[in-house]
């Protein structure tokens, strides 16, 4: 099955190109399309945001990229696209829980994006500690490991 999404906005970010760490300090804006801006209403009483975007730098290649190394690294073991939170996705659909630094009229600002400049928006949600956290979560070791320079 395919599908068309439409964009909400697009990220503007010193990032240019894709990385595998030192996001957390990165600051970005989120521009916000005229027929969306009004969305915003509300979102200045949360601290955090979940955004949902597109990424649209990167390409899936079954043979490369469905059974992988994270991040191509020898020290992490083989698994599956799905066991991954990898770019280079059958869909690649991106969602990061990330800090609202502020807000205006046609913009977000926002610390820790892991998407580089250009990415389209497809959404985004208010944080929702109800939804969005989960206590008493299982992860593999390695994960600790890969993420310890990421944010």
């Amino acid at each position: 099955m395919s599908f068309s999404v439409q964009s909400i906005g697009v990220v503007q970010s010193p990032v240019l190109e894709g990385k595998d760490e030192e996001w957390g300090e990165v600051v970005s804006e989120i521009l916000i399309y005229p027929p969306f801006q009004e969305g915003l209403l509300g979102l200045e009483s949360f601290s955090h945001v979940m955004i949902l975007f597109y990424m649209h730098k990167s390409s899936f290649q079954t043979e490369k990229h469905l059974i992988r190394r994270p991040q191509g690294r020898e020290d992490m073991p083989v698994t599956g696209i799905f066991a991954q939170r990898a770019k280079h996705r059958p869909t690649p659909i991106g969602t990061t829980a990330v800090a609202i630094m502020d807000i205006h009229k046609d913009r977000l600002i926002v610390k820790g994006l892991d998407a580089i400049h250009g990415t389209p928006v497809l959404d985004m949600k208010p944080y929702f500690p109800a939804f969005d956290h989960v206590s008493d979560v299982q992860v593999p070791d390695w994960v600790g490991y890969l993420m310890k320079h990421y944010f």
